[in-house]
């Protein structure tokens, strides 16, 4: 009977609480996260099939929740709305209401994207000042440039980056703040990646990663690790190339 017991709490021990995360990213991240336009209620990408392939031998399933704004996914992940951020860049502000798993998924490097036309000379962040830039609200690029960019750069925030380009093109800022990967994919699906360039230095490189909402029901420390063991395996296997390659045909693929 003793050892049937204990069949039996190691057994409900295995289960994980919760069968299903609800899970969200930003919608302007292509080809890591972008909104399905079948369904466009859902996000689809790179990330998520990564997230997807981890979560699966543990018997817990996504749901890729499309809701809005970069800036409203980070707010709904800081009341508990949202279990998990699939690609978060680590800042003091987000660490507060958000537990990241270690190790990042991958790294990336923000670009200062300008028009061919308006092309400066730009070696480090201080060569930004003076200057109107544009990113996505509330985007961060690591803690060290948020920082000296809130006390030393203009940078107006808009809810997607097509926005930004826009504005680069009509003269009304100067320069893009967008990571590398991201713009080379949407300028070449906009039909704007002979407009654009990207500044050769870059002013981060940034570790990406999975975050669980500190507010989410589903985050327990025991499932944190077993989600953390099965990402180390992934992501030194090198799978998230391959997935990449993959969601980056597809997104190209779509009508613009």
């Amino acid at each position: 009977m003793l050892l049937a017991l204990m069949v039996f709490c190691n057994a409900l021990a295995a289960e994980p609480a919760c069968k299903t995360l609800t899970v969200s990213g930003n919608p302007e991240y292509p080809p890591l996260l972008w909104e399905d336009p079948r369904t466009p209620e859902y996000l689809t990408g790179a990330a998520t099939a990564l997230l997807r392939e981890i979560l699966e031998p543990l018997g817990v399933n996504l749901e890729v929740q499309s809701l809005g704004s970069w800036a409203r996914v980070q707010r709904l992940a800081r009341v508990g709305e949202l279990d998990m951020i699939a690609g978060a860049f680590i800042n003091s502000e987000r660490i507060q209401y958000m537990d990241y798993l270690l190790p990042p998924f991958t790294y990336l490097s923000t670009a200062v994207w300008v028009p061919k036309e308006g092309v400066f000379d730009y070696r480090h962040w201080p060569d930004l000042k003076g200057k109107q830039g544009s990113t996505l609200i509330n985007n961060s690029f690591g803690q060290s440039f948020d920082r000296y960019a809130e006390r030393n750069l203009q940078i107006v925030g808009v809810r997607t980056i097509e926005q930004s380009f826009e504005m680069a093109l009509a003269g009304r800022v100067d320069y893009v703040l967008y990571e590398r990967l991201q713009g080379q994919v949407k300028l070449q699906r906009l039909g704007l990646a002979d407009e654009f360039v990207s500044l050769e230095v870059p002013i981060s490189n940034e570790g990406l990663f999975f975050t669980f909402s500190k507010n989410s029901q589903c985050n327990t420390f025991e499932l944190r690790e077993r989600i953390a063991d099965n990402l180390y395996k992934l992501v030194n296997s090198g799978r998230l190339a391959e997935i990449v390659s993959e969601y980056t045909a597809r997104y190209m693929s779509l009508k613009p």
